[in-house]
């Protein structure tokens, strides 16, 4: 099954972020609860967990890229069942 990673609203004011770092690249095993990447909500730098526990098939938005819309699919993990 393939579920989509979207950009989360991580604060009550936040209507986009920034991708700072992905933790994971693509191909690599992500764990469910397991920090994937980090965000700036222009507060702050959080690290965002996985949902899911899969394969990182696809990044569709890089690294150091700004202004991205809350609910944007940014990455694709592909799940065993």
């Amino acid at each position: 099954m393939v579920v989509e990673v979207i950009m989360p609203k991580l604060g009550d004011e936040m209507i986009e972020g920034a991708i700072v770092q992905w933790l994971k690249k693509e191909g690599e095993r992500v764990n469910k609860w397991e920090p994937l990447l980090v965000v700036e909500t222009g507060k702050a730098a959080i690290e965002v967990e996985a949902e899911v526990t899969g394969i990182l098939k696809k990044i569709l938005v890089p690294e150091k890229t700004e202004h991205i819309p809350i609910g944007q699919v940014i990455a694709i993990i592909e799940t065993e069942t």
